[in-house]
């Protein structure tokens, strides 16, 4: 635990200090430290590579499609790391993945028990840290960096949206806060950066209620969006949880015009403003169902970069979605449609979490 708590102190006093933004960058290489790519398949396209060494890729996210092995996996991520290393941008690409226990692992191996299983089991608190140290070290094992875990959602009911895959914790906040906390910290000490999902909360979410597939309003009071959903938050910015991923549902109760990852309100006053959140937030996947069909990739890049999301997560597996996000983002950026401050504050954000990881 010592070592962990060294580990998670040296990340957070990373994450404080000031970093510039990378010096003499085109406006295509400025935006794309904001786009986290994705590919189809095991081997990674030329074009995604002829990106990364260009400067125009924050990183990478891996599913199942891409990893036959652990071998094959740390070859694919040497490869991307040699791509990096002609980059201008010299900081270490963002790897990641959706490691967060029981059914959605991409990597074989740990953490073995799903989160429900980790409240469940007669030493809790154990259990959660060992998780964290298992997907960090199975991460860090193959060179990944990132972990987007673990889920935060307090769950309302039995065999609603996130308990019917055993995604959390609990369905009392203070207990998911502890157990959030503990993998966080455990995960982080062994050198991979936690991402706390989905904020403000998937809890209420009924079974059937899946932002993937399509629009997810979810009505709670201000005051139990507050008290419940967001609880967990607050231990995960006290343990320097290093990402964010905000929800794509809408909550009426902040904010019911936008999705929250679309919504200034839910991103800047509430998740910055209210809890104090300084680290990164990341979307989730931008090619989700939940926001409306007749917005392109490159609207939805420029909502969710104008609501104050720092990086966007392209997952459809196709390099051109990354591509379409970061041209939208550097049009944007160059013609004032996303006011030049805050979008190089947030490749400031960015740049601090990947100068910060080896």
């Amino acid at each position: 635990m010592a070592a962990a708590s060294a580990g998670a102190a040296r990340a957070s006093a990373a994450a404080r200090q000031p970093v510039a933004a990378p010096a003499a960058l085109t406006a295509r290489q400025t935006a794309g430290q904001r786009v986290i790519y994705s590919y189809p398949g095991l081997t990674v396209p030329s074009t995604l590579l002829t990106r990364i060494s260009a400067g125009q890729a924050a990183g990478v996210i891996f599913f199942g499609e891409n990893i036959s092995s652990e071998s094959q996996i740390t070859a694919v991520v040497k490869q991307l790391v040699q791509a990096n290393a002609a980059s201008p941008v010299k900081a270490p690409l963002l790897l990641m993945t959706d490691q967060e226990g029981g059914e959605v692992r991409r990597l074989p191996g740990a953490p073995a028990l799903s989160e429900k299983q980790v409240g469940e089991a007669a030493q809790p608190q154990t259990a959660a840290t060992q998780a964290g140290t298992g997907a960090g070290q199975n991460l860090a094992g193959v060179g990944m960096n990132v972990n987007l875990a673990p889920v935060l959602d307090v769950y309302y009911t039995a065999g609603n949206f996130v308990d019917k895959y055993q995604r959390s914790y609990s369905n009392n906040a203070s207990t998911v806060s502890s157990l959030g906390k503990a993998f966080i910290t455990a995960q982080q000490g062994a050198g991979v950066a936690a991402t706390a999902k989905h904020f403000p909360g998937l809890g209420a979410a009924t079974a059937s209620q899946d932002t993937d597939a399509g629009p997810v309003t979810l009505t709670q009071s201000l005051s139990k969006l507050r008290t419940v959903d967001e609880l967990p938050y607050q231990a995960a910015i006290a343990a320097g949880v290093r990402l964010v991923m905000v929800s794509w549902a809408v909550y009426p109760a902040l904010d019911a015009s936008a999705p929250a990852g679309l919504s200034a309100t839910v991103v800047q006053q509430e998740l910055r403003g209210r809890l104090g959140y300084t680290g990164v937030t990341v979307t989730d996947a931008l090619e989700a169902g939940a926001i409306s069909s007749s917005y392109s990739t490159a609207q939805r890049a420029v909502l969710a970069a104008g609501a104050g999301m720092d990086l966007l997560l392209c997952s459809a597996r196709d390099v051109s979605q990354g591509d379409a996000a970061a041209q939208a983002l550097a049009d944007a950026y160059t013609g004032g449609g996303l006011p030049a401050a805050g979008f190089d504050a947030a490749v400031q954000r960015v740049t601090a979490l990947r100068t910060s990881l080896s």
